[in-house]
């Protein structure tokens, strides 16, 4: 799937990008205020005493660092795979697109990704795809319907336009979304209390078959865009 198994930036241009599947949303809970704050507030401060750890912030006997940056925020690598279970977890503690004036790229990876999205008070996650979503709505089961709404992608060539599928987490909500192999997606965060929970079923699995020099946890991403966006094009969430 990629050029350079090694670049941890690569980027593929978006105008002949086709995805080949689409993103699987499933609405999970929804939770009171408090509640939901002491959640996403205890997974967060995984997060960050691990950026304060130099345990974990070095590599381990493996080759991985646990602790890194991504676009999106800062992630701690809670379960390492090993012989014969080829998955990995993750968690991420959100950077507010708001504080940072940028919002994350448009990008796909070489696996599937299992992904928990938890928000607290005062905070959404708004999700991009170049595809529309798939929502699961069991009627009596599923807690709520997210809205979706679809915009232009910011920042293409001048020839190039793409619709980008959107789909708003509300504030106090628990949801998953199945990522498949190579689907296009970004996670923007606004407000200050919001991570993820994410499973990479076969990151290791990655590593041998796009022929990786070694382990690294940005190598499995390809980009759909050179720059980071401006956050305006990720914070309204009125569109």
């Amino acid at each position: 799937m990629k050029r350079n198994a090694d670049s941890a930036d690569e980027v593929h241009d978006v105008a002949d990008f086709t995805d080949t599947a689409r993103n699987a949303v499933t609405p999970v809970l929804q939770l009171p205020g408090n509640a939901a704050l002491t959640v996403v507030e205890a997974f967060a401060a995984i997060v960050r005493n691990a950026k304060r750890n130099p345990s974990a912030t070095t590599r381990d006997s493996d080759g991985i660092t646990r602790s890194q940056t991504f676009e999106e925020g800062d992630v701690y690598m809670l379960e390492t795979p090993f012989e014969g279970f080829f998955a990995d977890r993750y968690l991420m503690d959100f950077h507010d697109v708001a504080e940072r004036d940028v919002c994350s790229r448009m990008h796909l990876h070489t696996g599937l990704r299992f992904v928990r999205m938890m928000t607290g008070p005062d905070t959404r996650i708004r999700v991009g795809s170049l595809a529309p979503f798939e929502v699961t709505h069991v009627e009596g089961v599923t807690p709520f319907r997210p809205r979706t709404f679809e915009d232009v992608l910011p920042d293409t060539p001048a020839d190039v336009v793409r619709t980008r599928y959107n789909l708003i987490v509300p504030p106090c909500s628990f949801v998953d979304m199945q990522i498949p192999r190579g689907v296009s997606h970004q996670f923007n965060a606004i407000g200050p209390h919001a991570v993820i929970d994410s499973v990479h079923p076969e990151e290791s699995v990655e590593t041998f078959r796009e022929g990786m020099a070694g382990y690294r946890m940005t190598a499995q991403t390809v980009f759909l865009s050179e720059e980071l966006p401006a956050a305006h094009t990720c914070a309204n969430l009125n569109a």
